[in-house]
């Protein structure tokens, strides 16, 4: 999710040891400017403490073994918020990242450790969400189907173990070819692909694919099926605000994965048709890398945050038990 972009021509530039450089990954270029680059800054900083406050809050709300197990829900929220708060520890590192102008100052082994952990937290919160989606749908199936058996806590383990091997599977490339360049004098955290521009696009490709594409693609036809589900029970039932909420509950859910994303992997995409040769490098491009795309870095990075609201905020007896929490802390303090 962050790195370098050279704007200046369409087929990378060449380190101080004569290596060939590719990553047109995250960020502005150097050349950006510096508004620009304390806005991120601001905004990094904003996500980075509002994330931190409300996946502490989950912690707080799901922390016990018994709120895990009222809901199967509840497991992943939790692991969600695990991978959403290592998300936004990172955001500090980048953020000086940007303000020095996108010189890396925490030397190769922090650039690894740091990228890697930003690109697998990114793949890791997304599965997760897309699990979530189907677990809902299935909580709900299962429900109206006496005869079918739940599956145990012991399956969601499994599954949530499997969504962090997939999510590790997913980021060996970043892991292997993450490091810090000299160009131009200047220490850059980046990806380095021996095979130029082709393997850089596969890279892309392969990001928007299984970061975006295939799980809004779950995630939409999981809450459709609910909503379908719901609306059937609905006619035989008389509880039409609670299809109402859950059918808001469920639009917001999809709408802010959505919204977050899609911006940033559209204009990922416009590159990798650029590196492709299937469309021209020209100053619409430029200008939509340079200046578009660190603001749609922002926005992916705000879901982080947002997840929290959405997944335990928005229900009533989380909103009733984090109104008991700040009471205690107010009376502790008096």
């Amino acid at each position: 999710m962050s790195g370098h972009e050279n704007n200046n021509n369409n087929s990378g530039f060449w380190s101080d040891n004569s290596t060939f450089v590719t990553l047109e990954d995250i960020d502005v270029s150097a050349d950006g400017s510096p508004v620009l680059r304390v806005l991120i800054c601001l905004v990094y900083s904003l996500v980075c403490a509002a994330g931190l406050v409300g996946n502490l809050l989950v912690f707080c709300l799901l922390g016990s073994k018994r709120e895990r197990k009222t809901s199967r829900v509840n497991f992943f929220v939790l692991n969600l918020a695990v991978t959403d708060f290592q998300f936004v520890l990172t955001l500090p590192f980048w953020a000086v990242d940007t303000a020095l102008d996108f010189s890396w100052p925490f030397g190769d082994a922090m650039c690894k450790a740091v990228l890697s952990v930003t690109v697998m937290n990114m793949y890791a919160s997304v599965f997760f969400l897309t699990a979530m989606s189907v677990t809902r749908y299935s909580c709900l199936a299962s429900a109206l189907k006496p005869s079918d058996s739940h599956r145990g806590s012991g399956s969601d383990k499994c599954t949530c173990a499997l969504i962090w091997i997939m999510a590790s599977a997913a980021t060996l490339p970043t892991s292997i070819f993450s490091t810090v360049s000299h160009v131009s004098g200047e220490s850059l955290c980046l990806l380095k692909f021996p095979g130029g521009q082709a393997w850089l696009a596969v890279y892309h490709l392969h990001k928007i694919l299984v970061g975006f594409v295939v799980p809004i693609s779950v995630v939409s036809v999981s809450y459709v099926k609910l909503l379908r589900l719901i609306r059937d029970r609905s006619m035989k039932s008389t509880n039409p605000r609670r299809t109402s909420r859950v059918t808001k509950s469920v639009t917001i859910v999809v709408l802010s994965f959505f919204l977050c994303w899609m911006p940033n992997h559209a204009v990922t995409l416009w590159s990798v048709l650029v590196k492709l040769n299937a469309a021209k490098w020209d100053r619409t491009y430029y200008l939509a890398h340079t200046y578009v795309f660190p603001l749609t870095v922002c926005l992916a990075h705000a879901n982080s945050c947002l997840n929290p609201l959405i997944y335990c905020l928005m229900r009533a007896d989380y909103r009733r038990k984090l109104k008991l929490l700040v009471h205690w802390g107010n009376a502790s303090q008096a």
